[in-house]
């Protein structure tokens, strides 16, 4: 884009960004009320900034996030993955993607300010999602949030071509809800977001173990159960995470403590049944078999007598 369009563009979004700051009812809160333990100021000076080149602000979000997680990617690189010229841009699913693919967990936050005011204060740059644009005329970009700054009401962002962008935390906020109040935070597997909630970490876990290699996938599955140990979905992804890791014993113990969770899991007592079979333990896995034909439902009764079967026939 060149001189007097791409002139014409950036009035039009100086007067649309100029409409949009008007009541921010999150900011507002904020700055009249500041959350207990919220710092009043935070910037992750040392994140890195890649200027994007055109419509590739996905790319560039990305590299940012994955290189201050101590993860090599290029927006170059990302670019060749997850832009889809048909669309000029960059799908959330594919930002999501490229995260696990390049070996970080990228988990979904709680879509409020303070959410993401919070993961700053954790030391966790965000990726956002902005409508520069109207509701009818949407103009997507995504940035990377470093910082905020509740006394002069800014928050820090890298985005675009401008390494620090101080935007109105009204604007900011307004931009962000018009794009449906969309982010996430990409970490090393074993570290979680500060105001990660229990449904985002088990997507965010799944999706990484179905990218991940198993030893990765084990640490992120035992990392969140420290934090959410009632998880039955955290619990049996750990256990397959372990099995598929060559681990059977290890597998056999996550299973197990999976039927504690939930005795009612035919699929927790199938799992055990299944990989106590596998090493040996005929009896035990003969016991668990029999429970999981016991509590089935209509979706399981089937395989769970399938498998009491099978190993049945055993020697």
């Amino acid at each position: 884009m060149r001189g007097a369009a791409r002139g014409r563009l950036l009035a039009i979004l100086a007067l649309l960004l100029a409409l949009l700051a008007g009541c921010a009812v999150q900011t507002e809160t904020l700055r009249r009320a500041p959350p207990a333990a919220l710092a009043p100021r935070v910037e992750l000076a040392a994140t890195p900034f890649f200027a994007q080149t055109e419509y590739h602000c996905g790319p560039a979000a990305l590299a940012t996030v994955l290189a201050a997680a101590g993860l090599a990617a290029t927006p170059a690189a990302l670019g060749e993955q997850i832009f889809l010229p048909a669309r000029t841009g960059t799908l959330q699913i594919e930002m999501i993607a490229g995260a696990r693919r390049h070996g970080a967990v990228a988990t979904r936050l709680p879509g409020t300010l303070e959410a993401v005011l919070r993961e700053l204060q954790a030391g966790h740059p965000v990726v956002v999602l902005q409508n520069l644009g109207l509701s009818w005329y949407p103009l997507w970009h995504y940035a990377v949030a470093i910082g905020y700054d509740l006394n002069t009401g800014d928050m820090l962002l890298r985005s675009g071509t401008t390494e620090r962008l101080a935007l109105p935390l009204s604007t900011f906020e307004h931009t962000w809800v018009r794009a449906g109040s969309w982010a996430f935070v990409a970490l090393p597997p074993g570290r979680w977001p500060a105001t990660a909630e229990e449904a985002a970490v088990v997507e965010a876990a799944v999706g990484f173990e179905r990218a991940a290699p198993p030893a990765q996938a084990v640490l992120a599955y035992r990392s969140a159960l420290q934090r959410w140990g009632g998880s039955l979905s955290l619990q049996m992804g750990l256990g397959n995470s372990l099995y598929a890791a060559g681990d059977k014993v290890a597998a056999a113990a996550a299973f197990e403590d999976a039927t504690g969770l939930n005795p009612s899991s035919a699929a927790a007592w199938m799992n055990l049944a299944s990989v106590r079979g596998e090493i040996g333990q005929r009896a035990a896995a003969l016991a668990a078999a029999r429970e999981a034909v016991k509590v089935a439902d209509s979706t399981w009764v089937e395989r769970a007598r399938d498998l009491l079967a099978s190993l049945e026939r055993r020697p």
